[in-house]
């Protein structure tokens, strides 16, 4: 069974850990879990509610199960990988539209079009920062 649960948005990744880490120790029947990062504030996890029950108690910034089930169709689209069709090459500048580094621009560095990360240069900081996002997470400025 696949159950959601609610998370403060933005520490979806800290609950994953500390489940992760809960169900190894305990041993308890949860066979997967993950957080989509086009929906926010939610983790999904598949095994018995009960043990989900049990793994959520007490970690911070968990806020609770939805027990309805989560059928494998509502979020298969989450499930298969995008391939995000990008042209981008050494020198292009950038601008980061999403993640921590919203906002800032950089010079492309480098990019891997197969796990779909670009290395930026950060251009307005005192020292130059290099930085790996997600490719859909960058939007062209200036083609070198």
């Amino acid at each position: 069974m696949i159950y959601a649960i609610k998370t403060i948005i933005g520490r979806e990744n800290v609950v994953l850990d500390s489940m992760a880490g809960k169900v190894k120790v305990q041993g308890l029947d949860v066979k997967a879990f993950f957080h989509p990062e086009e929906i926010r504030g939610y983790i999904f996890v598949e095994g018995e509610l009960k043990d989900i029950e049990t793994v959520i108690k007490e970690i911070p910034h968990a806020r609770g199960i939805i027990r309805k089930e989560v059928s494998i169709g509502e979020i298969k689209r989450f499930l298969e990988p995008k391939k995000v069709d990008i042209e981008m090459n050494e020198g292009d500048i950038v601008e980061v539209i999403g993640g921590p580094f919203k906002g800032e621009k950089g010079k492309v560095k480098r990019y891997n079009d197969v796990k779909s990360e670009i290395t930026i240069e950060l251009i307005e900081v005192t020292v130059p920062i290099p930085v790996t996002v997600n490719a859909r997470l960058v939007k062209i400025i200036e083609k070198k």
